[in-house]
């Protein structure tokens, strides 16, 4: 495959092939959800965006696997470094209690390992004064220790704070903290004391200007909630605030500067921990290496993943807990090769400069967008390549999925009414006008077809 000239070439989707392959893993999978029926051949070609499916449609992918695989497909930029290597087996070992490297000393060391991936991840971190890695295997174990090393630091602190609107993940843990779609939390059990303020996604507004609820009078109803501005939680006892700096699932929602800053005020007013979930905004995604890098916050702890491949959680030394067997994971940065990959990923964005390539080609598509959507798209928003499209309704929105999908463009919903669209990070221009190119025929298309409420 040449990804200078490949385009979509698709037939019925899903084909034959994919079929029996969903319907074989429908046999033995428990339900969860899957976006699409289509199904990636291994075997066949692929290259950044551009991948063929088992029954040799060739498409163009705007998910990057929600923001999981950042460069696409059999991308060189890894693929060409990874190559050199002779793998082991075991790939995956207990990376909590056993240590590895590769050769005599890590500085000349060919395998870039965990302990290479840490140091990588302070040095991303340092302007936040962050110098300490904690490797799990996902997001949620990210977040989830975050909550943990902050509830031992501020013990015994028995409240957490979280935002209307938030996904943090599915651990029971996590759960607790996520504030969206009623069908991830219903009768699960939920650990006590997390109260829930409104997250502000109106991007330009101030205090005055606000009507989300999140400000009130000469404060905010975070302010509010604590005993000092005559409400009932007292700060000391709070162990952490929980941020997404762009909500994710909750719509892809970008708050405003004066919302950021009132939150950053309130935690340093009374010294609350901050966690920011770094998990579907961070790596580069945004055009800076971390969403937080746009707003004027300067988090406590980190947590990532996704785009990483592995789970991290990061802060400073001080932050996390000095006892041995507070924290820990049998398979947690244990990885081999996902540690290689969240290395290789990082080295690529800063050698082939793409925290830049990020905001030009983002800004190539919200121009695209703008000018080609109908009056029905209510909104295009978006930083670097965390691109946004709100539609009028629920049912037009999943109509324009479908007719992209047709096309043999693949996209994702996410809130109520939105579209989120990844392109990889090393997207050129004439990808981006492709897919964006395919994406305004798909809205066209579906204006007609939809079904409007």
């Amino acid at each position: 495959m040449d990804r200078d000239t490949a385009r979509p070439d698709t037939d019925a989707l899903p084909g034959p092939n994919a079929r029996k392959w969903v319907e074989f893993h429908g046999e033995y999978a428990a339900p969860s959800e899957y976006s699409h029926e289509f199904v990636w051949d291994l075997t066949a070609d692929a290259d950044g965006p551009f991948v063929t499916d088992v029954d040799g449609n060739v498409l163009l992918d705007f998910t990057c696997h929600i923001g999981a695989a950042p460069l696409g497909y059999d991308n060189e930029k890894i693929l060409e470094k990874l190559e050199a290597f002779d793998l082991v087996e075991p790939m995956k070992i207990a990376g909590q209690d056993l240590y590895y490297g590769a050769g005599p000393d890590p500085e000349t060391a060919e395998v870039p390992g965990s302990s290479h991936l840490m140091k990588k991840l302070t040095e991303v971190s340092s302007h936040y004064d962050m110098d300490t890695v904690f490797l799990s295997n996902s997001g949620a174990e990210a977040v989830e220790n975050a909550m943990k090393i902050t509830h031992n630091r501020r013990a015994p602190a028995k409240y957490g704070i979280a935002f209307a609107g938030s996904f943090h993940g599915r651990t029971l843990g996590t759960l607790s903290v996520t504030k969206s779609k009623e069908v991830f939390t219903r009768h699960y059990p939920q650990i006590a004391g997390i109260e829930t303020v409104p997250f502000c996604a109106d991007r330009d507004c101030t205090a005055d200007s606000c009507d989300c609820g999140f400000f009130s009078g000469d404060g905010s109803q975070l302010r509010d909630l604590l005993a000092p501005e005559g409400g009932y939680v007292t700060p000391d006892e709070i162990a952490f605030l929980v941020l997404e700096p762009i909500q994710g699932v909750g719509g892809y929602r970008f708050p405003s500067e004066a919302f950021v800053r009132e939150v950053q005020d309130v935690c340093d007013t009374y010294e609350i921990p901050l966690v920011v979930d770094e998990i579907q905004a961070g790596i580069g995604r945004t055009g800076k290496m971390w969403a937080s890098d746009h707003y004027p916050i300067e988090p406590d702890v980190i947590a990532s993943a996704k785009a990483l491949r592995v789970g991290a959680t990061i802060s400073r030394s001080d932050v996390f807990p000095s006892e041995k067997n507070r924290l820990g994971s049998t398979f947690g940065g244990g990885d081999i090769l996902g540690a290689m990959m969240g290395t290789f990923t990082l080295e690529a964005i800063e050698e082939h400069d793409l925290l830049r390539n990020a905001t030009e080609r983002g800004e190539q598509a919200k121009e695209l967008l703008r000018d080609g959507a109908p009056e029905h798209v209510e909104d295009v928003r978006g930083k670097g390549l965390m691109l946004a499209v709100e539609f009028d309704t629920p049912e037009r929105r999943t109509a324009v999925v479908q007719e992209s999908l047709k096309r043999g463009l693949l996209t994702l919903g996410c809130g109520k009414k939105t579209i989120r669209l990844l392109p990889p990070l090393d997207s050129t221009e004439r990808e981006i006008e492709l897919g964006i190119g395919i994406f305004l025929e798909a809205i066209e298309a579906a204006g007609t077809a939809a079904t409007v409420a």
